[in-house]
């Protein structure tokens, strides 16, 4: 079976997929893409966009997605339920929760838009605040987002958090904190932010 190939930069999105990749324990290849000249990707995103992997001779990109591959891809890791199971659309729920209102609704707020009471239904999420506030209620409720596991939505969820609240576009409540806290103390994320590190200086160089 051939192993996945990661394209990434460790100033990216990337890091989550990696982060991912780590948790499955599977053996992979990572491919550095340059962010000026994406040379590496060729034609394999015409997005030109990071994260891309390549699996089996599949292409799959959008970190949400990559996390949802690879986790029904290396079932054995147990990071999504089973196809059958009653969890399932929990788990989808928060996958696309956060790709979806929670990435536009913080991406707006780093942006500056402000979307006016008359347009909130236009957008997909309503506004930031209700966007942070059913997140935060199903955190206060529960350790993880889908059953009593860890699963592939608490990772993506997870690192929207960590970067969200670095850069401020998510402000920083107990339930956010302690996820990003457990999130950062799990054996494979150590050791993706060690790889990912060590590849900043030459990137920023």
């Amino acid at each position: 079976m051939s192993a996945p190939i990661l394209y990434t930069n460790p100033m990216s999105r990337g890091r989550t997929a990696r982060w991912m990749l780590e948790e499955v324990g599977t053996d992979y290849e990572t491919v550095i893409v340059d962010f000026e000249s994406k040379s590496a990707l060729g034609d394999i995103n015409p997005m030109g966009k990071v994260p891309t992997l390549v699996h089996r001779s599949t292409v799959v990109t959008e970190t949400a997605a990559i996390c949802a591959y690879l986790a029904d891809a290396f079932a054995y890791a147990g990071l999504a339920p089973p196809l059958d199971s009653a969890l399932r659309g929990d788990y989808y729920r928060w996958l696309f929760f956060a790709a979806g209102p929670l990435e536009a609704a913080a991406t707006n707020r780093a942006l500056g838009v402000e979307v006016t009471p008359d347009r909130e239904g236009m957008v997909g999420y309503g506004t930031l605040g209700r966007t942070l506030d059913t997140l935060d209620a199903a955190l206060t409720q529960s350790e993880h987002l889908v059953g009593s596991a860890f699963t592939a939505a608490d990772l993506y969820v997870g690192a929207h958090l960590a970067w969200g609240m670095r850069f401020g576009t998510i402000e920083r409540r107990p339930a956010f904190e302690a996820v990003v806290e457990r999130n950062a103390a799990r054996p494979a994320a150590i050791r993706a932010a060690e790889l990912d590190d060590a590849l900043l200086p030459a990137q920023a160089g």
